[in-house]
């Protein structure tokens, strides 16, 4: 649904008893059922915090229209809210002004979508009453079409030098294979996945925990603004609306919904982005993690989840095997090839029988591959041709250019 428009979801207008004609659920003049519903919407999204769990209980029993209109008279407190709880609300109703709201919207460019229209992500719907009661949303594409193929990439503010290169790189190749990239439009890891996926000409979205029309942080306004030229931004607070940390936690548990699966890329134990992760495993999304050295703090949480259920992955084909259809499968990984490997399995383990540095007789070289003396003194002549042994007197020694690959050979290491 779009601003002003009139389509709706029915539920609560057919709970509420709103009819054509009649008024709206915060004292307007005549609207119609769904304009009711949408401006029903609007109004609540201005009173009740993003995922306020009995909110989202009263909408689910009672329908929009009641709540609003509960809400509105300051009556008495609906059941699981306390007196005190509910006089805040009370308060914060008496100052919203739905219609204000979609004004300021429009005017940045943003529309209000919500449940039962046609671009609604389902996916949400799983965060039952802790669903959002509708999404500001910026920027011309369908955010149900790009949310069904979308990957979340989250992980810590102040990241290093290889988090935001790992990140900016997963998000590249993963908008290169026609994956829209989520995350939260913050500093470090998020701002970085959003510039990978842009830099790649691709699909990306930010969910903020502030109103669509005031970016956050005013460090990333031009990116902000930017995303919403190219793709979508979306948050659940009204125009105007700031973020506060309850703000960026909850919404947190937006982006793991609307995701098929959550990578965090750097993040300490206590981290927003371990949040989106452990949201992502109770929906039951893919949970993954990009490790960085042991020794680094800002890794740690990331390893932590690693111990756990989530799986390793290091760039986008691995993400992709997880998240995409199946048969999307990344390319077998191997180390490069040496021109040793190309040798006769026999004739590497003769090369492999020579010491690193000296000399050895054909007999030494023979006990040390497990062959006659004969076989051995053949299979040197082959390696000498190859460039791979020289013949000193008696002796046999490695060239230069058998040098590393013998020692690679050998070593476990």
């Amino acid at each position: 649904m779009t601003v002003g428009a009139v389509a709706g979801d029915r539920v609560g207008a057919r709970r509420g008893g709103t009819v054509p004609g009649g008024t709206g659920p915060c004292g307007e003049g005549p609207v119609g059922p769904a304009d009711a519903e949408l401006l029903g919407r609007v109004f609540l999204a201005r009173v009740i915090e993003p995922g306020d769990e009995a909110g989202g209980r009263w909408v689910r029993e009672r329908g929009v229209l009641e709540v609003a209109r509960r809400l509105r008279g300051g009556g008495r407190a609906l059941p699981g809210a306390s007196e005190k709880r509910w006089a805040g609300l009370c308060a914060r109703a008496s100052r919203a002004d739905p219609r204000r709201d979609l004004a300021v919207a429009r005017s940045a460019g943003a529309r209000f979508v919500v449940p039962g229209t046609a671009e609604w992500p389902g996916q949400l719907d799983d965060l039952g009453d802790a669903r959002p009661l509708g999404l500001w949303v910026r920027g011309g594409p369908s955010l149900r079409m790009w949310a069904l193929r979308s990957v979340a990439v989250v992980g810590a503010r102040a990241c290093t030098e290889y988090g935001a290169h790992m990140a900016a790189t997963l998000a590249a190749d993963l908008a290169e294979r026609g994956w829209v990239v989520v995350s939260g439009g913050a500093y470090g890891v998020d701002g970085a996945a959003h510039r990978g996926a842009l830099g790649a000409g691709g699909a990306t979205a930010a969910v903020l925990a502030c109103g669509v029309d005031r970016p956050y942080p005013p460090g990333h306004t031009a990116l902000i603004n930017r995303i919403a030229e190219q793709g979508l931004v979306v948050g659940e607070l009204p125009p105007g609306d700031h973020p506060t940390p309850s703000r960026f936690i909850l919404r947190n548990r937006v982006i793991a919904a609307l995701t098929r699966g959550t990578v965090v890329v750097e993040a300490a134990y206590r981290s927003g982005s371990l949040v989106t992760a452990r949201a992502a495993r109770r929906l039951g999304r893919h949970v993954m993690g990009v490790p960085g050295p042991a020794t680094s703090v800002l890794s740690a949480g990331v390893h932590e989840l690693l111990r756990g259920d989530a799986v390793l992955v290091g760039d986008a084909a691995e993400v992709v095997e997880l998240v995409g259809d199946m048969g999307e499968l990344p390319p077998e990984r191997r180390g490069p090839v040496l021109p040793t490997d190309l040798l006769e399995a026999r004739t590497r383990q003769v090369l492999a029988g020579l010491p690193a540095r000296g000399t050895a007789t054909a007999a030494e070289v023979a006990r040390r591959a497990q062959t006659t003396q004969d076989d051995a003194v053949a299979r040197l002549y082959e390696l000498r041709a190859l460039g791979y042994v020289e013949r000193h007197g008696d002796g046999w020694k490695l060239t230069r250019q058998a040098m590393v690959p013998v020692r690679s050979g050998r070593s476990p290491c």
